[in-house]
C-alpha cells in the first residue's frame, strides 16, 4: 500500500512535507529502540509513543518508510527537519498504538 492510501483509510496527519509515493508492506510497533532494530521488517510502517531524533537512525538502518507516533503526541521540530533531510515520512495519530494497527491491518498491512 502506498504512504498516501494508509494516510487516508487511517486518518493520519502528516507532519514532514515529503512526497507519499512510498509502498509499505508491513507495521511494527516497538518503544525499545534495540527491538526495532532487531525485528522490523524494511518497507514498512513504525508506531511508536517515542518522538526523539535517535528514532530516525533506526528508521535509516531498518528501511522503515514512516514513523506513526501515537497517543496524539507530537514530533519535535529538530526530529521533523531530521526525518526530511532523511526522507522517513513522519505521522500523528490521537489514536493508541494497538488502534493504529487495527487499522492498518484492516486495511491490508502484515502485522
Amino acid at each position: 500500500m502506498k504512504l498516501s492510501e494508509l494516510v487516508e483509510k487511517c486518518e493520519l496527519k502528516v507532519v514532514t512535507d515529503l512526497p507519499l509515493e512510498a509502498t509499505v508492506t508491513d507495521c511494527y510497533i516497538g518503544d525499545l529502540l534495540s527491538d526495532v532494530m532487531g525485528n522490523a521488517p524494511a518497507n514498512s510502517v513504525w508506531l511508536t509513543v517515542q518522538s526523539h531524533t535517535n528514532i530516525l537512525a533506526v528508521a535509516s538502518i531498518v528501511g522503515v518508510k514512516a514513523v506513526v507516533l501515537c497517543n496524539n503526541l507530537h514530533f519535535e521540530e529538530a526530529t521533523k527537519v531530521k526525518a526530511e533531510d532523511n526522507s522517513i515520512v513522519l505521522l500523528e495519530s490521537s489514536e493508541t498504538s494497538f488502534e493504529v494497527a487495527s487499522r492498518l491491518l484492516k486495511n491490508g498491512l502484515k502485522g
